[in-house]
Parts: C-alpha cells; sequence; structure tokens
C-alpha cells in the first residue's frame, strides 16, 4: 500500500493536477504510514557529488584550486557537543558526513604519487578507541569505496603533505568560523585550516575567499532531479506533521505539545531532524517573526502560526501554516487571512522562469498595501512594512535559507512564497485586529511553465483547514 500511495502521490506532482487538500493529504498519510518508511538506500549517489565537483571545476578560473573545508563540531555545553551537520558545500561537492576533512578541486590534473588526479580529500582517520563512543568512520578506504574518491587521505598526513601552491594562479578558499581545537586530536578542523594557512601564507596575494561560493551559489540555485526527489520527501514528511497536528489541535494544549505532535511525525517517517528551530507561535507570539521559545498555553479564540519543516537526507523543508486554535475562523481572522491567501497566490503566479527573483515580493506587496488600505488598518501605501515587514521568498534546498544567485528566476530552482501580515497589540489600528499574526508559506518549483507547489497538499483554503480540524 505504502509504494502504491507514493505512486499515486508522484503522478498528481508529475501531472501538476490538483486534488481537493483533504484527500491528497489523505493519500500521503496514508503513503507514509505503519513503519519507518525509507531506508538509506536513497542518499545521493557518488555519481552526483562527482558531477558536482566536475561542474565546478568547469567555471573554475584557469589554473586555480579551491578548498572547502567540513564543519566543525560545535559544543553545546561542557563536554556535550550539538549533532553534527556537515557543511553543505562540503557536503554538496563530497558527500562526507563526517568532521575534521578538507577537500581540494584543481582546475587542471596533477602529478601525485604517479597519478593524474584533479582532486583529493583528507578525511579523519579510524581509530577504533573512539568509534566505540561515537559510531564507525569511514575512514580511507571507506572514503574510496563509498563515496568514489580516488585520492583519500588521513588529515594527519596533511601537516606533511608536499603540495607545490606556487604553480597556482589562484587559491580559492575560505576557512571555517572560529573552529574549537580539540586538544587530542591534532587533525581537528582548528589544525587542518591552521596547517592551509600555514602552507598558503606565502602566496596571499593569489588568495580569493570569494570566488569559489558564487560558483557555488549558481549551482546549488538548480536543483537536479535527484535533488527534487529527496526535498518532495522532506516537504511530505512535513505536511504529514502538520496534518496530524492540526487534526489533535484543540484548546487545551501548549505550544510545545504542538510542536512536539509536528516533530514527531516528521521523524517517525523519516526525517532526520527539524531543517530549523521550529515556530509555535499562539495569540501575540504568532506576531513574533521567529518566535521559537514554543512554551505557551493556547487559548480558545486564537490563532496558532506554525512555521516547520522536516530535513530529509540533509535537505529540508520550510513550510507554515496559521490555523485557529479551536477549529473555525473569526470574522476578522477570516478577512486578514483571506487577504494574505490572496498575496501568496499573486506571488505564486509571479513564481515563473525569467521573472526577477523580487517578483514574488513585489506581487505580495501589492496585495497586502492594497487589502490593509480597505480595511482602514494603514492610512497611506508605505505604512504596509508596519505589519508586513520581511521578504516573501528565499531559495530552498540544502540550507533553509539556500544558496542562489537571486537574479532571474531559473527552471529547477526551489523558492518559498510566504507573506504575512502581523498586527501586535497596541497597533495604531481598531483594536480588532490586534494580536492578529498570519503568515502562509509554501515551497515552489520553479518549471518551463507553471509554478508547481510542491507542499500543495497541505491544505490552505479556509474551507479545507476547518474541514480537517473537524476531523
Amino acid at each position: 500500500m505504502k509504494r502504491a500511495g507514493n505512486l499515486i502521490i508522484g503522478y498528481f506532482y508529475t501531472m501538476n493536477l490538483r486534488l481537493p487538500a483533504f484527500i491528497l493529504s489523505l493519500l500521503i498519510i496514508q503513503a507514509l504510514s505503519a513503519k519507518a518508511q525509507w531506508d538509506d538506500t536513497d542518499r545521493l549517489k557518488p555519481s552526483f557529488h562527482k558531477g558536482r565537483r566536475d561542474a565546478f571545476r568547469a567555471l573554475m578560473p584557469e589554473k586555480s584550486v579551491a578548498i572547502f573545508f567540513a564543519n566543525p563540531t560545535r559544543t553545546r555545553s561542557n563536554d556535550v557537543d550539538y549533532q553534527y551537520s556537515q557543511d553543505p558545500n562540503f557536503y554538496y561537492l563530497s558527500g562526507y558526513l563526517e568532521p575534521n576533512a578538507i577537500l581540494f578541486i584543481f582546475k587542471d590534473s596533477i602529478n601525485l604519487d604517479g597519478n593524474q588526479v584533479n582532486e583529493m580529500i583528507f578525511i579523519q582517520q579510524r581509530n577504533p578507541k573512539r568509534e566505540v563512543w561515537t559510531g564507525q568512520r569511514l575512514g580511507v578506504d571507506g572514503v574510496k569505496k563509498n563515496l568514489g574518491f580516488q585520492a583519500v587521505y588521513n588529515g594527519a598526513d596533511f601537516k606533511e603533505f608536499g603540495l607545490d601552491f606556487a604553480k597556482f594562479n589562484q587559491i580559492l578558499v575560505k576557512y571555517p568560523d572560529a573552529p574549537s581545537n580539540e586538544k587530542d586530536d591534532p587533525a581537528d578542523i582548528a589544525d587542518l585550516s591552521d596547517q592551509v594557512k600555514e602552507k598558503i601564507h606565502a602566496f596571499e596575494d593569489k588568495v580569493d575567499n570569494g570566488i569559489a561560493f558564487r560558483l557555488l551559489n549558481q549551482l546549488r540555485e538548480v536543483k537536479l532531479p535527484e535533488e527534487l526527489v529527496l526535498m518532495q520527501k522532506a516537504i511530505d514528511i512535513s505536511n504529514v506533521g502538520f496534518i496530524e497536528m492540526m487534526k489533535a489541535l484543540n484548546p487545551t494544549m501548549t505550544e510545545y505539545q504542538v510542536q512536539a505532535i509536528v516533530e514527531y511525525h516528521m521523524k517517525k517517517n523519516g526525517s532526520e531532524y527539524p531543517g530549523y528551530g521550529s515556530i509555535a507561535g499562539s495569540g501575540a507570539n504568532g506576531c513574533v517573526l521567529h518566535y521559537t521559545f514554543n512554551r505557551k498555553q493556547l487559548a480558545d479564540g486564537e490563532l496558532l502560526l506554525t512555521d516547520m519543516g522536516a530535513e530529509y537526507h540533509n535537505y529540508t523543508a520550510d513550510i507554515t501554516r496559521t490555523i485557529p486554535v479551536n477549529g473555525k475562523f473569526s470574522a476578522e481572522q477570516k478577512i486578514i487571512y483571506q487577504l494574505v491567501l490572496d498575496a501568496q497566490n499573486a506571488g505564486i503566479a509571479a513564481c515563473i522562469a525569467g521573472n526577477d527573483f523580487r517578483s514574488t515580493h513585489k506581487a505580495t506587496t501589492e496585495v497586502v498595501t492594497k487589502g490593509l488600505l480597505n480595511l482602514g488598518i494603514i492610512k497611506s501605501e508605505s505604512d504596509y512594512r508596519l505589519y508586513f515587514m520581511h521578504g516573501t521568498s528565499h531559495y530552498l534546498g540544502l540550507d533553509v535559507h539556500d544558496a542562489g544567485t537571486f537574479g532571474p528566476l531559473k527552471v529547477g530552482a526551489v523558492i518559498t512564497v510566504e507573506p504575512g501580515i502581523y498586527i501586535p497589540k497596541g497597533s495604531n489600528c481598531d483594536p480588532r485586529w490586534w494580536n492578529i499574526g498570519i503568515r502562509i508559506e509554501d515551497d515552489v518549483l520553479i518549471t518551463d511553465t507553471q509554478p508547481r507547489i510542491l507542499s500543495g497538499a497541505l491544505p490552505r483554503e479556509i474551507a479545507d483547514i476547518e474541514q480537517l480540524m473537524s476531523k
């Protein structure tokens, strides 16, 4: 049944057809229910990462070398680290998920131990004592076998490694931000970055810390089909969490219980972790754009703004829904909600290849401005910024605010469309609008025809939301 459900969902996405939201929602739940849904055989293949290195190499300046660092580990408190998350650029180019590594990409092949190579990677060494505590490392043989690299070395070898930087016209490098030094590890990312600095110190005039990232912004902006598969899974997982939360929501709950329901279903269906800090703001908290405290008791008659997204195999969703805690919008809430929805529809309609990136924001602000003027909430057009103070779109992918060029929209790019209206208590308008905070956010794929709402199975219309919540 699970496989059949996935095929049904895939058909409707591929054909860009729309079922009633609540029916498509049930299909997704059916497709993802029962057991753990996906194992890790669906990760990006080594050929994907090699293809990305080849594409990056083709854009590199002549006679250049690019140097990339893995993310350092980060201390949460005392001797406890945050769960490790790889640097998106490093993962994109290598597929390597461990810390303490350096990747070199050469524009032209160099002679290395009698072999011509155009890339090499230094990784953290196998350490049986540490692996008892933190899990098995790939090591040199594992990276060769599983990631397809030929020139692989332990990080401890880098200090004495002979690489003649004089032969390069440009050295493209950006060092990691303030990595902590692990005293018992002579090849952690702090040591490795210091060793790179020492080796290229005599060639500072050749160093550029911006070109590589501009090139990666260009590449990562356009998603390949393999990436879109993972992004759709992340979005489908997120949708299930939202749907189950909306069905369970009632005024006796707290914001953290709302968060727990969504995150439980994301985790249950294969998400490694949330793609960013989950937002569950009720009442006045819905007017705080990046509210993440999530401790308040819900109240009958309030709105609840939920902004959450599952991360699946390094790719994240980013979805926002604003719903009535008691399952029914009040008259004032309906008016503002419909205004935001109309603005979002206008923004989505602007998601056409070739349009300027800011065309979505222009479209949404025109609708919001006109609506607020008609309601008497603002007196002049420029006052819309009092209640809609953020941008409408950002790229989405390996980062929740993903890499991109912010130029004309390109086929294969995925962006969010997320207008909002936030009217905190004490605003210079009729008090009946106070503490109404509404944002609606969906993830949209730019195609060569009409935009495709990847998160479109999650209800947006007032009637669909109320119908789902009645269940």
